[in-house]
């Protein structure tokens, strides 16, 4: 249970944000919302705002006037005094959790149901830096999340900073260190019978063994205890700044303190680690395209969901920095110029202002049918792998 709603929270939380993001922009630019949807038809509630109040539907299987079922309104209800005028956007939650949507009137998007009329209240009628915007806007909101959730965690938490004593400071679930016992707080003392001044000391010695035994020697309370460790191989970033090398791995980290942060500082921390982690997405990628990692490697929701999970049963600050990391890979996604993504779109209105001339309706469609043929070949391919994932384990 605690996987399944950390996965409902992460989502939702991501969702929501991202699709307020174009919300709120159509809104900055005159754009009329028919719809904001939290997950993809078919529509199960939602809640209309008219001039004779507020409009509440709920859909499911209803006979129609052929006799055949068809999923539309069961209840439609008034159910708010008039008003005295409606956004007549429909607010609705749907049936399938992995995303969401904002229909905005004269906008090719995912459903292909447009109608280009000329009104001024169609994004289409916008120039092109509104557009631009509005497009963008979404990946905006995910950035600025990444960076609002880090600084929480910040201010919250304090500032690491470098001392290089050898005292652990954190132990990883599932690694050697904590299971030989060592925690938060004890001096490592000796690795293979030389002494550790230093906690680069330490790392220069594991990192350089990997997938071997140790003997290892810390204190725990003012008491000496030994014990024989084995090795994980694992990477991590080798220095160049794209590439990434395996070595040897004990799962602790250490040579630091915390020390507490001012708003200003927390803040400057937080654009610092949303560019960290566009860094690492961008080494990533960089590895498969060269080789250096496999595709098999990108993970899809069941990964999610499971690290969410993971992150939930650490505590809050952990779900908080899982949240604000697949915050940051979403905003990457959805930047990339692959039609069907927010990328895709800019890519189009920017081709168009730079051959000064709009394409006809029926390229955009073409163009947008062929992004999302793309981007559910990319679904089935993270799905494989994460099922792979689980029937390997």
């Amino acid at each position: 249970m605690t996987t399944i709603f950390a996965m409902i929270f992460v989502l939702g939380v991501l969702i929501f944000v991202h699709e307020l993001g174009h919300f709120l922009a159509a809104r900055s630019i005159g754009v009329r919302v028919e719809r904001f949807s939290l997950g993809y038809p078919p529509r199960f509630l939602s809640f209309t705002p008219t001039t004779e109040g507020l409009l509440f539907r709920l859909y499911f299987y209803k006979w129609n006037d052929d006799s055949k079922l068809e999923w539309k309104p069961v209840i439609e209800k008034i159910v708010s005094a008039p008003r005295n005028k409606g956004s007549d956007t429909e607010y609705c939650l749907a049936l399938v959790p992995l995303g969401g949507y904002v229909k905005v009137a004269g906008y090719v998007d995912e459903s292909l149901d447009v109608e280009l009329t000329g009104s001024p209240d169609e994004l289409n009628s916008k120039n092109r830096f509104q557009q631009i915007w509005f497009m963008s806007a979404g990946v905006l909101m995910n950035i600025l999340l990444a960076i609002v959730f880090f600084t929480g965690i910040t201010l919250h938490t304090g500032l690491a900073e470098v001392t290089d004593e050898p005292i652990v400071m954190d132990v990883t679930s599932g690694f050697p260190a904590k299971a030989a016992g060592i925690v938060s707080g004890d001096r490592i003392l000796t690795v293979e019978g030389k002494p550790i001044n230093k906690w680069t000391d330490l790392t220069t010695i594991v990192h350089a063994i990997p997938e071997q035994e140790i003997t290892v020697t810390w204190e725990h309370k003012q008491q000496k205890r030994t014990a024989v460790l084995k090795t994980r191989k694992g990477p991590i970033p080798d220095g160049d700044g794209y590439g990434m090398k395996e070595v040897g791995l004990i799962g602790a980290t250490g040579g630091y303190e915390i020390r507490g942060a001012g708003l200003g500082e927390s803040f400057v921390n937080g654009i610092g680690q949303t560019g960290y982690w566009f860094g690492m997405i961008v080494r990533s990628l960089t590895m498969i395209a060269t080789g250096g990692a496999s595709m098999k490697e990108i993970g899809g929701p069941i990964l999610i969901a499971q690290l969410a999970g993971e992150s939930a049963r650490a505590g809050m600050i952990a779900l908080l920095s899982f949240t604000a990391i697949i915050s940051i890979n979403l905003a990457f996604i959805n930047i990339l110029p692959i039609p069907g993504l927010d990328g895709g779109h800019i890519l189009l209105v920017t081709l168009e202002a730079i051959t000064r001339r709009q394409f006809p309706l029926k390229v955009r469609m073409v163009i947008q049918q062929a992004g999302m043929a793309m981007l559910l070949l990319l679904i089935i391919v993270v799905i494989y792998n994460d099922l792979s994932r689980i029937f390997a384990n």
